[in-house]
C-alpha cells in the first residue's frame, strides 16, 4: 500500500473522530446548557433531578383549598406540630449525648428514640400506630427545637384528612388517576400545573371542585445534603411556600357541623352495615347533613370496595315511601278523596299480589290506607292514576330527575355539578309495558323497576313540608378566595317539572302526620319535635337472598317545618322492625336535645 494512502486512510479516520467527538460535545453542551429543563421527549427537568439527588423533601401541606361547613369550620386540612425526621443526614447519635434528652421529651426509651430517627429511610414524621403524625405539645416543640439535632426538628403539618374527619363520603378523596387526568384535564398538563402523577379530586367535591381547590403550589421544606449525607453548610433547610393572598380558593359547605356530627354518631351506634340518612333546610333546599355507611378512611382509601360510594346519591328500590307520589296525583287530580273507602282483604287476587298485612285491612278510608300502608288500596289508585301520571307526579315531587344543583356553562367546565356521581332515579325501566296492569300495580306501591335515592327522597319531604315549593338542592354555598371575599355564590336554581298545588301539598302533609299519631310510625309520636312522614319497605334480591329496603322519609316539627329528613337503612332483614324509622327518632331527639343547650 502506498504511502499516500495511508495518509488518506488516516486523514479519513481522524476526521471521523474529529466529527464523532465534536458530536458528544456538541451533545453534552446541549443537555447541560439549552435542554436542562426538557431533556428528551419526555421532557426531563435535568436540573431538578440532579438537585433532588441530594435533597430530601417533605410536604408540609399540599397547598390544595380548604373545604368549610357553613359557619367556616374547617372539614379538611388539620394543622400540627409534628416530629420530622431527615434520614439521609448522618452523623454520630451515640456520642452527641442528645438521644437520651430526646427520648425523655418524647417519653420513650433511649433504644426507642434511636430507632425512630436511624431506621427511616425517607424523610418523614413521627406517626403513632395508626400512621397519623404525633402531636407535639408547645413545651415539646420548644425543648427539641432547642436541642439542635440535626435532621430533626418540630415542622408545623396539615393533614388533609382529620383522623375523625366528618362527611368523608361528601368530602371525597384525593389520589393519583392518571386516567382521570388524561381524560379532563390535559390542558393542565400541558401548561404544567398538573402531570401524570399528581394527586387530584378522585371523589366527592374534591373531584366536583378540582379546578378550583387545586391551589398555586406546595409548603415544603427540603434539607440539602453533601455526598456523604452532611448538611450543606447555609443550604442545610430551605422552606418553599407559594406566596399568594387569593389562591388557594376554598369551599364553603352548607354542612352543618352539630348537624352532621349528631347524624354520624347516630348511624355508626346503629346496627345498620349499610344505609345512609339526609337531612334539608325545608326553607332553603341546602343540605344540612349527609351520612352514608359503611364507613372509610379518606386519608387510606380502598378502591378494590365500594365504601367510599356516597349512597345518598344512589339509586335504590323505594318501596311504600312511593305511595306518597301516587297519592299526590290522585289527589290533586281529583281521582281520590282523603274519605273514600276502599276494601283490603289481604289479596288483589292475580299477579301473586299480597298486602304486608296478613289477611288484609278490611274496609279502610284512603286517608287510613295511607298510614297503614295498605297495598291493595295503593293498587287500585295506581290504576286509577295511570302511568302518564305517575311519572308525571313523580317529577313534580323532584323524583326521576337530577336534583343537585348545576349549571351549564359553568366558567370553562361545561356542565357543572356540585354532588359527584348522583343519580337520576326512574319510575319505569325502558321498554316495560307501562300500561300492563301488573306493571303498572307494583309500580303504585313503589316496587318494580321504580328507584330514587335518599337525597330525592328528603327533598320529596321537603317539597311538601314547603307547600310544592321547588329548587335545585346546595351542598356548596360559594367559592372563596383565600383573603375571605367570594368568589363564586351560588344562587337558587329552579327544578324542573312543575310544581305540586298548596293544597295537595295540604292534604299530603295531613296524611303524613297520620302516619306517625296511628299508623305504621307510632313509635315516634313522643319525639321532641312532633313528626310527619311516611315510612317504607321495599323487597330487593342480594346475592340471591331475599332482603328488605327499609325507609323513613319526613319533616320536623310539625307545626313550623325546618328539617326534611331521609333515613335508608338497606339490605335489611326480611324481618323484624324497620331500623330507619327508630334511626329518624334518635337523630330527631339528639338534634333537639342539641338545640336545647
Amino acid at each position: 500500500m502506498s504511502i499516500s494512502r495511508k495518509k488518506r486512510r488516516i486523514f479519513i479516520v481522524g476526521l471521523l473522530f474529529t466529527f464523532l467527538y465534536t458530536g458528544i460535545i456538541s451533545h453534552l453542551a446541549w443537555i447541560q446548557v439549552v435542554a436542562t429543563r426538557s431533556f428528551s421527549p419526555h421532557h426531563v427537568d435535568l436540573v431538578e433531578r440532579a438537585v433532588a439527588q441530594r435533597r430530601e423533601k417533605l410536604v408540609l401541606n399540599s397547598g390544595r383549598g380548604m373545604i368549610y361547613d357553613r359557619q367556616g369550620t374547617p372539614l379538611t386540612g388539620e394543622e400540627k406540630v409534628g416530629l420530622a425526621i431527615f434520614p439521609l443526614v448522618r452523623y454520630d447519635l451515640e456520642k452527641s449525648g442528645k438521644v437520651d434528652k430526646l427520648a425523655r421529651i418524647l417519653g420513650m426509651t433511649e433504644t426507642e428514640a434511636f430507632q425512630l430517627i436511624k431506621e427511616r429511610k425517607h424523610a418523614g414524621f413521627w406517626e403513632d400506630g395508626s400512621g397519623s403524625v404525633v402531636a407535639l405539645r408547645p413545651e415539646q416543640a420548644r425543648e427539641i427545637q432547642a436541642l439542635s439535632i440535626a435532621g430533626v426538628l418540630p415542622l408545623p403539618v396539615t393533614a388533609r384528612y382529620p383522623k375523625d374527619e366528618l362527611a368523608p363520603h361528601i368530602i371525597g378523596y384525593i389520589g393519583q388517576n392518571a386516567k382521570l387526568i388524561q381524560e379532563k384535564y390535559m390542558d393542565d398538563v400541558q401548561s404544567g400545573a398538573l402531570h401524570p402523577n399528581s394527586k387530584i379530586g378522585v371523589a366527592g367535591l374534591e373531584r366536583t371542585f378540582q379546578p378550583f381547590l387545586a391551589g398555586v403550589g406546595e409548603k415544603s421544606v427540603s434539607y440539602y445534603v453533601d455526598g456523604r449525607g452532611n448538611p450543606l453548610n447555609g443550604l442545610d433547610i430551605r422552606m418553599n411556600e407559594a406566596q399568594n393572598s387569593f389562591y388557594p380558593l376554598s369551599v364553603m359547605t352548607t354542612l352543618d357541623r352539630t348537624i352532621q356530627q349528631k347524624v354520624e354518631e347516630a348511624l355508626q351506634a346503629s346496627p345498620l352495615r349499610k344505609g345512609a340518612a339526609v337531612i334539608l333546610d325545608v326553607g332553603t333546599r341546602e343540605v344540612l347533613a349527609s351520612a352514608s355507611k359503611p364507613n372509610f378512611d379518606p386519608s387510606r382509601p380502598n378502591p378494590g370496595t365500594n365504601d367510599w360510594q356516597n349512597l345518598a346519591i344512589k339509586q335504590t328500590t323505594p318501596g311504600s315511601i312511593f305511595k306518597m307520589v301516587v297519592a299526590a296525583a290522585a289527589l290533586e287530580e281529583g281521582l281520590v278523596k282523603l274519605d273514600d273507602h276502599f276494601v283490603c282483604k289481604g289479596q288483589y287476587g292475580k299477579y301473586g299480589f299480597t298486602c304486608w298485612k296478613e289477611g288484609g285491612h278490611g274496609e279502610l278510608t284512603f286517608a287510613e290506607a295511607f298510614a297503614d300502608s295498605c297495598n291493595i288500596t295503593f293498587a287500585e289508585v295506581a290504576k286509577k292514576v295511570g302511568p302518564e301520571k305517575l311519572e308525571l307526579y313523580a317529577r313534580k315531587l323532584g323524583l326521576n330527575q337530577e336534583i343537585g344543583w348545576q349549571k351549564m356553562p359553568f366558567y370553562k367546565l361545561g356542565l357543572f355539578r356540585q354532588f359527584d356521581g348522583e343519580e337520576r332515579g326512574r319510575v319505569f325501566a325502558q321498554d316495560r309495558p307501562v300500561q300492563d296492569e301488573g306493571v303498572l300495580i307494583q309500580t303504585g306501591i313503589g316496587q318494580r323497576d321504580v328507584q330514587l335515592t335518599p337525597l330525592q327522597a328528603a327533598n320529596m319531604a321537603a317539597i311538601i313540608a314547603g307547600g310544592g315549593q321547588k329548587q335545585k338542592v346546595k351542598i356548596v354555598q360559594s367559592i372563596n378566595y383565600q383573603n375571605g371575599t367570594t368568589f363564586y355564590r351560588f344562587e337558587d336554581r329552579p327544578l324542573d317539572g312543575g310544581m305540586i298545588s298548596p293544597e295537595t301539598a295540604s292534604k299530603l302533609r295531613g296524611l303524613m302526620e297520620g302516619v306517625v299519631d296511628h299508623g305504621t310510625a307510632t313509635m315516634l309520636r313522643n319525639l321532641p319535635w312532633k313528626a310527619a312522614g311516611k315510612s317504607g319497605t321495599a323487597q330487593i334480591t342480594v346475592n340471591g337472598v331475599a332482603r328488605n329496603n327499609q325507609w323513613f322519609v319526613g319533616y320536623v316539627p310539625r307545626e313550623n317545618p325546618k328539617y326534611a329528613i331521609a333515613i335508608l337503612a338497606a339490605d335489611q332483614p326480611t324481618k323484624g322492625v324497620n331500623e330507619a324509622t327508630k334511626l329518624f327518632g334518635e337523630i330527631v331527639t339528639r338534634m333537639a336535645q342539641t338545640e336545647k343547650k
